[in-house]
């Protein structure tokens, strides 16, 4: 799955094309830093306008939009650019593993499943690593960027459990995300998760195969396709089911942290010790470390479903090369 990183011919692609795309990653951090700050001016000048009649000019306050216009103008030609370079990264990606299978195909055509192997799961592959790679760094990223920026903001404001503490807001922050990831570890690891979705991907691949086969000979039973789709039948409502219980937990918590950020403030807000624009600016930028340290919670179906794709390449190619020392011998 990483000759990718380690042939010749694909250096250019998986390097340059690397560097390339974190730098592009953290241009677009660096421009939501700015737009963070915007938040923080925009909304005072709003407070200042609402506390008083013509406090502000009508060329004050588009002049306002028009910088937030221009940010973020910057930012979508940035994450255009990005999401196209990072799909043609990824796709050669998968072509270096799919010239690898097809290298070796006389060997890996008699293992099952291996035509769904080569096919649907090294598109699988490259698809999930598509967002869910660049959301790990941009997530990495963002937490350099705003942890201190989120310490200096909460300076003197009080913070409920943590009182005047400089840390109390990232600590706040922590102590939710961590605890939210744990727990959907936690309901994942009870509930089998990845051995579910492992178990579905094979009973579909047993089942297609069948299908394939009966394309071209007759002999085939219905009675044996729908004892191969009974089995796939079963699986896909056990996993229903499961991820009936996993959304249960997932649901309620993102529920409850729409109001952290609002929650752990409280202290601040009755006491009136800050502007609403410095209000936006903490609120956007614990919402921003918050989500980043929420990472694996967020993610979490994805990284079951890549784990489980992984897994099946990783036992694809385990077979391939006991076949090829076997042959050797």
């Amino acid at each position: 799955m990483f000759k990718f990183f380690t042939q010749k011919k694909w250096f250019l692609w998986a390097y340059l094309g690397s560097a390339v795309i974190l730098t592009s990653l953290w241009l677009s951090v660096q421009i939501d830093v700015q737009i963070n700050e915007w938040f923080g001016g925009f909304y005072d000048m709003i407070q200042k306008a609402l506390a008083e009649p013509n406090a502000i000019t009508m060329d004050e306050y588009m002049g306002g939009l028009w910088s937030f216009a221009k940010l973020a103008a910057m930012w979508i030609v940035l994450g255009l650019a990005t999401s196209f370079l990072t799909s043609h990264f990824l796709f050669r990606w998968r072509a270096s593993m799919v010239e690898f299978y097809h290298s070796v195909y006389d060997k890996a055509r008699t293992i099952e499943g291996a035509s769904q192997r080569v096919q649907e799961d090294t598109i699988r592959f490259s698809r999930i690593m598509e967002g869910l790679g660049t959301s790990l760094i941009e997530s990495i990223m963002v937490l350099i960027e705003y942890f201190p920026l989120l310490m200096g903001l909460s300076v003197g404001i009080p913070i409920l459990w943590f009182g005047d503490w400089e840390y109390g807001l990232v600590t706040g922050a922590l102590i939710w995300a961590v605890g939210g990831t744990l727990l959907m570890i936690g309901l994942a690891w009870v509930l089998r998760l990845v051995g579910i979705e492992y178990d579905l991907q094979k009973r579909e691949a047993a089942y297609r195969k069948v299908l394939v086969i009966a394309e071209d000979d007759g002999t085939v039973r219905p009675k044996t396709l729908n004892e191969l789709f009974e089995g796939v039948r079963l699986i896909h409502y056990k996993s229903y089911l499961y991820y009936l219980y996993f959304n249960i937990g997932r649901l309620a918590y993102l529920q409850v942290n729409v109001l952290v950020a609002y929650i752990v403030l409280a202290p601040a807000i009755v006491a009136g010790v800050m502007t609403l624009g410095v209000m936006q600016q903490i609120i956007r930028a614990f919402g921003r470390v918050e989500g980043s340290l929420q990472y694996l919670f967020n993610s979490w179906p994805t990284i079951i479903e890549l784990a489980s794709v992984y897994k099946r390449l990783r036992e694809f190619e385990g077979q391939i090369e006991s076949m090829t020392e076997l042959e050797a011998k």
